[in-house]
């Protein structure tokens, strides 16, 4: 095969215009060149499908964009202001967001660290701790439509298995998950919870494995508790693996509405009846439901705007230049 390859009358007719290529450019520069034409297709295909979606958007925001792209009339702030004076949904909606990310991240950044400790330090067996990471990755790598699909059938008020273990338990049974609040916004934080944990609890799994096994027994041989094992050695030395999951997890919450858009697959209108409608799936309906893309577009700038600052104060809370520094102590 790679004979056939070296053979072909495309590869040797590419292989001589690179010689020329190569020829024609000075040799002091050619060092200096290559390097930057060989890099060409990576930033030609970043330029393509990042800076120009990146700047067309910010343009859009700044205009008066409906029902098609090509008729876009610049009207400057006014789709900002109209966010914070005109628009009786942002209240709603910014209540929505903040239970959403403050939930679904305590979930995806403590019990996921929960999780990890106890399968990778509690649990012995190594059997048993790999099933349950199992059961917590299989929503990571299974595709968010079906992913959707199994949560309908698994709260199907007539043949799924939520209310009947609810009402076993003598707990209450809603009709209707989906459009129900506050059992609406439970699902909503359950489903993105059960995945989202599976991110830190990866992350943090491989943060303990990697302290040696030393430090451990030393511990416990000089009368400590395992409890105290984990206060005293585990938590202190996860601390940028939790800086880490912590940031990411906010800030792809932020911007994140898939799952919700998936079972409540009626758009964004079914979502706002039940309570559901975060700020990501907003700006995604006043683009692509009321073919609004200039005022959508004004409401992912402010996202973006929200994102950088949550960076900022992640930064300065953590110590981001501490992080960077070398380590003193080898783990």
């Amino acid at each position: 095969m790679k004979r056939y390859v070296r053979e072909s009358p495309i590869f040797l007719g590419l292989t001589r215009l690179l010689g020329r290529v190569k020829q024609r450019i000075p040799k002091g520069v050619s060092g200096k060149v290559l390097p930057f034409f060989f890099m060409s297709p990576f930033f030609i295909l970043i330029s393509v499908m990042w800076f120009a979606p990146v700047g067309i958007t910010t343009y859009m925001a700044f205009t008066k964009t409906q029902w098609t792209i090509t008729n876009m009339q610049f009207i400057g702030l006014d789709n900002f202001v109209r966010i914070f004076t005109r628009d009786i949904r942002v209240v709603d909606t910014i209540y929505v967001t903040v239970l959403y990310v403050s939930s679904v991240l305590a979930i995806n950044a403590f019990f996921s660290l929960v999780l990890a400790i106890f399968t990778t330090y509690f649990i012995k067996k190594e059997p048993v701790s790999m099933a349950i990471r199992l059961a917590w990755l299989i929503p990571r790598i299974t595709p968010a439509v079906i992913y959707a699909l199994l949560w309908r059938w698994f709260i199907d008020p007539n043949i799924g298995l939520l209310n009947t273990f609810l009402g076993l338990l003598g707990l209450p049974t809603p009709r209707d998950w989906l459009l129900t609040p506050p059992y609406s916004q439970i699902l909503m934080i359950a489903v993105n919870g059960y995945v989202g944990a599976s991110f830190g609890m990866i992350i943090y799994s491989a943060a303990i494995t990697s302290i040696p096994r030393d430090i451990f027994h030393a511990a416990i041989a000089d009368g400590a508790t395992d409890l105290q094992v984990c206060r005293h050695i585990i938590l202190p030395l996860l601390k940028w693996p939790i800086f880490f999951v912590t940031s990411w997890q906010c800030l792809s919450l932020i911007s994140s509405y898939e799952h919700i858009l998936a079972l409540w697959a009626g758009g964004a209108g079914v979502a706002r009846a039940a309570e559901v409608e975060v700020w990501a799936l907003y700006a995604y309906s006043k683009a692509f439901y009321a073919s609004e893309y200039g005022y959508g577009a004004a409401l992912s700038i402010f996202l973006v705007i929200i994102g950088l600052i949550f960076i900022f104060i992640f930064f300065r809370v953590f110590g981001f230049e501490r992080m960077m520094q070398p380590s003193k102590v080898e783990v």
